[in-house]
């Protein structure tokens, strides 16, 4: 398979403290890989280091073959790679329309068939297209965030915590969706606490302590580990 993005020896810093140990990484076409971890290991860092949020002082971050180099983040979107942000940051004022138009933003030309294809992931969204976006549920705001990422018709989209705060049958219908997203194609790197729902999902994983890559399998492997059963699954 086609590597898609590559991240080659990266060290990011927030002033003197070392967040990210240079750590490598890739992930294929067509792929989930998830990055798993304690709160602080640097997963969420390392995505907004990708999204050219961030600046690694070492390395290379490689998307399709080009180096990314610092690139400005609105850059990187139009190259098709997107994010979506830990804690959602959707357009509160907004309805779900003109939210999923915003995602849309670094492209020209008629945008109706990739709001039908959204709705088609997002019946739910599709319902409620003219209401403001910060009336809409927590699991509702997770769909949005993800559909307005869909919107640039990125090669790769990033996920950052898809499940936090939700509650568990809003944990399932979002992993869901990630399955049906991997099932048409979608090339996702997943950053997730919750190591069980994201396992499941993921082709790879990665395990993150303290700024560093500890331990790497496929989705299965990890699962199976003992360590990882013990540190994460409370096996």
């Amino acid at each position: 398979m086609e590597t898609v993005l590559k991240i080659d020896d990266i060290n990011v810093y927030y002033g003197s403290i070392h967040a990210i140990k240079g750590i490598s990484f890739d992930v294929k076409k067509g792929e989930i890989v998830t990055l798993i971890g304690a709160n602080g290991a640097g997963k969420s860092t390392t995505l907004n280091t990708i999204a050219g949020l961030l600046n690694s002082h070492t390395g290379s971050i490689q998307f399709m073959g080009e180096n990314l180099g610092k690139q400005a983040a609105h850059k990187i979107v139009s190259k098709g790679l997107a994010l979506v942000p830990e804690g959602r940051r959707i357009f509160l004022q907004m309805t779900v329309q003109e939210n999923l138009e915003m995602g849309a933003y670094t492209r020209k030309g008629d945008i109706s068939a990739d709001l039908e294809k959204v709705y088609g992931y997002f019946p739910r969204l599709k319902e409620r297209y003219k209401q403001v976006a910060g009336t809409l549920s927590g699991g509702e705001q997770q769909m949005l965030a993800m559909g307005r990422a869909l919107m640039s018709r990125p090669q790769v989209i990033m996920l950052d915590e898809p499940s936090m705060g939700l509650a568990p049958i809003l944990v399932e219908e979002i992993f869901n969706i990630i399955r049906n997203l991997h099932e048409h194609g979608t090339t996702i790197l997943l950053v997730e606490q919750n190591a069980q729902a994201a396992l499941s999902v993921a082709d790879r994983g990665y395990v993150m302590e303290t700024g560093k890559i500890v331990l790497s399998g496929t989705g299965e492997e990890l699962l199976d580990s003992p360590e990882i059963k013990k540190a994460y699954l409370g096996g």
